[in-house]
């Protein structure tokens, strides 16, 4: 077991190589070395981790780069198959998911009681229930068919009845299901997770997932930073006997040692630099023809004291969602897709240094929190952001110490498998989640023996949760081994 810096090893064979050590090159990398074969995981910057690193970003504090909040990851089958606390990972759990505040000085709270939720949104109290506890019964037969490659279902009418709203837009499933303002905007918030617009096909389905989740198993937060998820996941790797290299980068697949199988947890654009000279023409187009969605402005902050919201009832969430009703978040991201910047923009916000301590020195605290924008943008949101925050929270402003902004492009110099500051690895449309980044019958497969994708960019899509790479793992056992 061995972990090095800034060199391949001398072995020149291994039985497989992963490339890239976000969450799914990690899962890939253990599913391959848990069957006892050598697996060599390469990560070109010094510290692994992808989309779950943290950085003293400002003062000191710890701040997570880029993933904060981890439903998918608490819900993962992958990661339920693993001991990481054994490993140092630890979930704190804040009392309640989510929080939307509104102008009106309340917040509605996705509780982790379907009831207590229901209780909170007036007229829409039995709608609510109607809606979301037949899905809830079905999660645990949901998610083997949604957390994985399209294929028969093994449970068709569980997911035949999940799709039937899933299918729908946010939007028009939120305006006909309910008919107050307050469970309508806690479903906008949750469908705005998906990146596209609230009136397209298929973007209820996020946020379906994510308020299920919000019921079944929480929305937590990884004691000490997002990082100590992917450092659990390369201890347990090492424990199997893997190797990992950082500080590598792999310009192309020849300069790599023998290997039976090659998986790469990188994006379209990433695969074609790496590869592309391997690659026909045919599957090389597919792949340039691969959909980046919009980019995100981040920005985390360090802060004199608690973030001073109008509606107390934000203080018992890690999660805040900010953007008012249904329809300014809908106008919000309806900007975006048509290449503009919102004045008002829908912000997701992460407090997490409310329940996880180690984050901020005794009396301070963090907050994290990014926009969508146009894919590439150089805009500075700074500004909107923080007024759009000031909104629910007067006084914000005031508690800043300092503060740390990354463009979409600057968030793709950090990590290039953001293209444009696309976080998603691509258009989240249903359809497009199954069959990219390319349409084949053999999912995560190349035209190349032996040539796999593990990312984001195959399915189920962004998140962390690993299920890509562990998917694609199993796809090269079988064909491969």
């Amino acid at each position: 077991m061995r972990l090095l810096l800034g060199r391949i090893p001398a072995k020149n064979k291994y039985d497989a190589i992963v490339i890239g050590s976000g969450p799914n090159g990690l899962a890939a990398s253990i599913t391959i070395a848990q069957t006892g074969r050598t697996v060599l995981l390469i990560e070109q910057k010094e510290t692994i981790g992808g989309g779950v690193r943290t950085a003293e970003l400002t003062l000191g504090f710890l701040h997570d780069i880029c993933s904060a909040i981890h439903p998918m990851a608490a819900a993962s089958p992958f990661f339920r198959m693993l001991d990481l606390a054994k490993y140092g990972l630890e979930w704190v759990y804040p009392p309640a998911s989510v929080a939307h505040p509104l102008d009106d000085g309340t917040a509605i709270l996705l509780e982790r009681s379907v009831e207590a939720t229901a209780e909170n949104l007036g007229v829409d109290k039995a709608a609510y229930q109607k809606l979301m506890i037949p899905l809830i019964n079905d999660w645990d037969r949901l998610a083997s068919d949604l957390l994985g490659p399209l294929r028969l279902p093994r449970h068709p009418l569980a997911l035949l009845h999940f799709g039937k709203c899933a299918m729908r837009s946010v939007r028009g499933l939120a305006q006909s299901s309910f008919r107050g303002k307050r469970a309508r905007a806690l479903f906008a918030g949750l469908g705005a997770h998906s990146i596209l617009p609230l009136e397209q096909s298929s973007s209820a389905a996020v946020g379906l997932v994510l308020g299920i989740l919000g019921h079944t198993v929480g929305w937590p937060v990884a004691k000490g930073g997002s990082q100590k998820i992917a450092d659990a996941l390369a201890e347990y790797l090492l424990s199997q006997g893997g190797e990992i290299v950082t500080g590598v980068r792999v310009e192309s697949l020849d300069g790599l040692p023998q290997a039976r199988v090659v998986l790469m947890d990188l994006t379209p654009r990433q695969l074609l630099r790496v590869a592309g000279n391997s690659l026909p023409s045919r599957y090389r187009q597919m792949l340039e023809d691969h959909l980046y969605g919009p980019g995100v402005f981040k920005m985390d902050w360090a802060l004199d004291g608690p973030i001073p919201w109008k509606a107390k009832e934000c203080a018992r969430v890690a999660t805040v969602h900010i953007g008012g009703t249904l329809e300014e978040i809908a106008a919000s991201e309806s900007a975006v897709w048509k290449g503009k910047h919102p004045e008002r923009p829908f912000v997701l916000l992460a407090q997490q240094s409310l329940f996880d301590p180690t984050r901020a020195p005794k009396g301070k605290h963090t907050a994290w929190g990014y926009c969508h924008v146009p894919n590439g943008s150089e805009f500075d949101m700074t500004e909107r952001i923080e007024s759009q925050i000031e909104l629910f929270a007067p006084g914000f402003r005031d508690r800043v110490l300092a503060r740390k902004v990354m463009s979409p492009t600057e968030l793709e110099d950090y990590n290039p498998n953001y293209s444009g500051g696309d976080i998603a690895g691509g258009v989240q449309s249903f359809w497009r989640i199954f069959a990219r980044p390319a349409l084949r019958r053999r999912d995560y497969s190349t035209p190349v023996k032996g040539l796999y994708v593990c990312s984001s960019s195959t399915p189920p899509g962004a998140g962390v949760h690993g299920m890509c790479g562990y998917h694609a793992a199993r796809r090269a056992l079988h064909e491969m081994f």
